[in-house]
Order: structure tokens, then C-alpha cells, then sequence
């Protein structure tokens, strides 16, 4: 009851509700974009090689991720198929060499024009890897057939040639572009952080999907008959709900770290400190990266080392094929390289992004210490050790967290349809940005002395 008259309350604030107003017409927008075909392709025999590349462990694997985080557009080629990830994967480059280029480095440091210059350089990059992408869809369209013998028959694209390439490369570097551009608009003028939302937008855009695949599995639908005990479906509803409590403890977990402020007289003879403050440590510091990481560099090499070695073989073709099929598939050795992967990233990106340094000599430079530490070298340390720590069991968490879906497939055959909203990337991106987004909107509630969502406590989001 709290949460459905937070929402109300949130449509009585005028400038609350003209942001949602303007949030949901921009995201509207950007479904629209993912669902208009880009020219020249034939959809049905692009359709028909999607279905046939599925029945592929590692094909199979990689157009599933593709088709979950395109909110469909890959089914039939849409010049928004590259969507947000093109500024999304810039983000990303130009946030981890900004942590070994000093450059980069130093424009981080330089407050709101580093800032500037740096999201400059970041567009500029994220057309770069448009035009990349989009040239490797078109190549990929015009010869299936690097896909596997069993795609060299297809003729998807109508007229092949250097003019679909450059109008597959205009459409969807455009397209992108243009997504790129509402999502600023929704950060802006709307609620939330747009390229999140619409990320999230895309993936629940598959959940009426994900519904119809539960309903034929144990009502049957269309004159499919059920292939699943009705009895298994209230297990995995309650799996479900049981998977979203652990995901929401791990995306708002903290760590507590006391900070002392010492006393200090500011002009006019004011005195500020002895206060006692906390450092919120955050459990989950990685995100979803360590899993955007890892499924790639599993998925892709195994498709490659599939395509180039002989399934027939009795020699080593015939081994490597075989075990990239393993790696491909939810198979004991591909959950073994996927926990492994997932840990490394999650180690990687909190030694990059966690400066231990920068945060002990801006807290000596206020005046705040950590209890029983001395500043300096010595807090540097403690809290390079406790973040070791914190890593250690986020990074679990978000293991166990992506392992899910992938024995739901191999234990349960649950389809991908219904196994990715139980876990993986898919239902932390969900989780964190639905946080994330009532955070805000509770926040205006509260300043306008209005009940927020929750009866107790608060929404800390990720980044609370």
C-alpha cells in the first residue's frame, strides 16, 4: 500500500509528474527506434537463420544476449539494434583508461570542464565503435556464411554490395546517435540516468515474451501441449522472488566505515568538526561489469574455435570443437571459466576504479581520520585491505547471482526466454536501475513532505 501511494503521490507534485511525463514519452521514442527495420534485409530469412543459429550452443548463445539487451530489435535487423551500447561500451573504455592514462587522468581531476572534455572524447568514441559494429552487422548480413556451414545457402540481404554496407553503417550509427542523444535528454529534463533506463526498458521489453514461454511450458498454448509439471511453476515463482530479495540486499549492501572529523575554526570564529560520520563501502562496488565482461570472452571464442575446427573429426579438430561446445554450453566447465572470469573482472575493476590513495589524502587534507588508523599510508592500506574483503563476498554474490539462470537451463531446461529474468545481468540491471529511479522520485516526495515508498527505512539505489 506504501508503494502504490508513493506513486500517486509522485502525480501531485507538478514538476515530479512533468518529469515522468517526459521521461516515459523519450523512452517511447526509443522503442520505436528498435523496432524499424533497417533496409534491405529480408526479415524472414534473417529470421530463419536466428532460429537455426539457436539450435548452435555458441551461435545460440551470443544472438540470445544480443536479442535481451536490444529489446528484440536483432529478431528483424532494426536500425536501432546497436542502441545505447556503442556509448555505453565508450563509457566504459574512456572510465578504465582514465585510470592508466595520466591525460585522461588528469582532465578527471579538473572538475566540470575535465568532465566536459572527457564526455566529448567519449562521443567521438562511441561513433567510432557505431560505425565499427555496424560494418560488421552489415558484413555479417551480406555472408552468412561465416556463421557455419549450415548459413551458406542464406541470402538475407536483398542487393549485397559497398551501398548496403554504407546504408547499414548511416542507419544504425544515426540511430544510435539518436538514442544517445534521449538519453541525455531523459538524465536531464526526466528521471533517472537515461542510458540505464533505457538499457532496463529493453530487457522488460522481452518479459510479455518470457510470460508466453511460462504459460505454453506448463498450460500449453496454440495446440502446444505443456511440457512441464504445473506443480514446478509456484517452486520457481517463489525461486523468483526469493533470487530478487537476495539481488536487492546485494545492490544496496554497504560497509560502514567510521570517519572522525576533527575540530577546526572557519572564518568569523565558527568552529566545524568532532563529528562522526560513515564511508559507505559498497558490496556490490562492480556492478554488472565483471558479468558484461565474461560472457563475451567465453561466447565468442567458442564460436570462433567452432567455426574453424571439424565437429566430424577423430583428431584434434574434432577435440577443440568439442570442447568449445562444452564452454559454450551450461556445462560444469563453462560455469567453472564463467565463476573464474566473473572474480578476476570483479578483483580488476575495484584495483582500477578504487583508489585507496586519493581517498586517504583527501580525508587527511579535511581533517577526518578512521578511528584507531593513522591517516595517511596506513589508512590507504586498511582500506585497500577491507575493500579486498568486500570484493571477495560482492563478488560471490554476483556469482551466484549469474550462475542462476544458467542452471535453471541446465538442470530445470527452463528456456533463455524465462531463465534471464532470474538472475545474470538482466535482473541486477533491472533491480539496480528501478532503485536507483524510485530513489530519485522519493527523494521529491520527501522534500515536498509527502510519504515516500517505503513505511521504513530508505531506498539507497547504487549509488546511496
Amino acid at each position: 500500500m506504501s508503494m502504490m501511494k508513493g506513486f500517486s503521490n509522485a502525480f501531485r507534485i507538478p514538476e515530479l509528474r512533468k518529469k515522468i511525463l517526459i521521461t516515459l514519452g523519450l523512452v517511447f521514442v526509443c522503442r520505436l527506434v528498435s523496432q524499424i527495420p533497417a533496409p534491405g534485409v529480408d526479415w524472414r530469412a534473417l529470421q530463419s537463420v536466428i532460429d537455426t543459429a539457436r539450435q548452435n550452443s555458441a551461435g545460440g548463445g551470443l544472438l540470445d544476449w544480443f536479442d535481451v539487451f536490444t529489446g528484440g530489435a536483432m529478431a528483424q535487423c532494426a536500425i536501432g539494434f546497436l542502441s545505447i551500447w556503442p556509448y555505453i561500451s565508450a563509457q566504459i573504455v574512456i572510465q578504465l583508461l582514465s585510470s592508466v592514462i595520466p591525460a585522461l587522468e588528469k582532465l578527471k581531476k579538473e572538475g566540470e570542464s575535465g568532465r566536459q572534455q572527457l564526455s566529448q572524447i567519449t562521443r567521438y568514441l562511441t561513433i567510432v565503435l557505431c560505425v565499427v559494429q555496424s560494418w560488421g552487422i552489415a558484413t555479417m548480413l551480406t555472408h552468412p556464411g561465416a556463421l557455419g556451414p549450415a548459413f551458406a545457402g542464406a541470402e538475407i540481404v536483398v542487393n549485397p554490395g559497398i551501398g548496403f554496407h554504407l546504408m547499414t553503417v548511416i542507419g544504425m550509427t544515426t540511430a544510435s546517435l539518436f538514442v544517445m542523444w534521449l538519453a541525455d535528454q531523459i538524465t536531464t529534463f526526466g528521471i533517472g540516468n537515461g542510458a540505464s533506463l533505457i538499457i532496463m526498458i529493453n530487457i522488460t521489453s522481452r518479459l510479455p515474451q518470457a510470460i508466453l514461454s511460462a504459460w505454453e511450458r506448463y498450460f500449453g498454448l496454440g495446440g502446444v501441449q505443456a511440457s512441464a509439471p504445473i506443480a514446478e511453476l509456484p517452486i520457481l515463482i517463489i525461486f523468483f522472488l526469493a533470487v530478487v530479495m537476495g539481488t536487492v540486499l546485494l545492490t544496496q549492501g554497504v560497509r560502514k566505515v567510521t570517519i572522525h572529523t576533527t575540530r577546526r575554526s572557519v572564518g568569523g570564529g565558527n568552529t566545524y568538526g568532532m563529528q562522526q560520520t560513515y564511508m559507505p563501502l559498497r558490496v556490490n562496488y562492480t556492478g554488472v561489469m565483471p558479468i558484461i565482461f565474461a560472457q563475451p570472452l567465453i561466447q565468442i571464442p567458442s564460436a570462433i574455435l567452432m567455426k574453424l575446427t571439424d565437429p566430424t573429426s577423430s583428431g584434434i579438430s574434432g577435440s577443440l570443437n568439442r570442447f568449445a561446445q562444452n564452454l559454450s554450453n551450461p556445462t560444469a566447465l563453462h560455469m567453472v571459466a564463467y565463476a573464474v572470469l566473473i572474480m578476476f573482472f570483479a578483483f580488476f575493476w575495484v584495483a582500477t576504479q578504487f583508489n585507496a590513495i586519493d581517498i586517504s589524502e583527501n580525508l587527511k587534507k579535511d581533517g577526518s581520520y578512521i578511528p584507531g588508523i593513522r591517516p595517511g599510508r596506513a589508512t590507504a592500506e586498511f582500506l585497500d585491505d577491507m575493500m579486498t574483503k568486500i570484493t571477495l563476498i560482492g563478488g560471490t554474490g554476483l556469482l551466484i547471482v549469474a550462475l542462476i539462470p544458467m542452471l535453471l537451463m541446465g538442470w530445470m531446461s527452463v528456456p533463455w526466454a524465462i531463465a534471464s529474468f532470474f538472475g545474470g545481468t538482466s535482473l541486477l540491471i533491472v533491480v539496480g536501475v528501478a532503485l536507483d529511479t524510485l530513489r530519485i522520485m522519493e527523494s521529491h516526495l520527501l522534500v515536498r513532505k509527502y510519504d515516500g515508498f517505503l513505511s521504513h527505512g530508505s531506498l539507497r539505489g547504487r549509488n546511496g
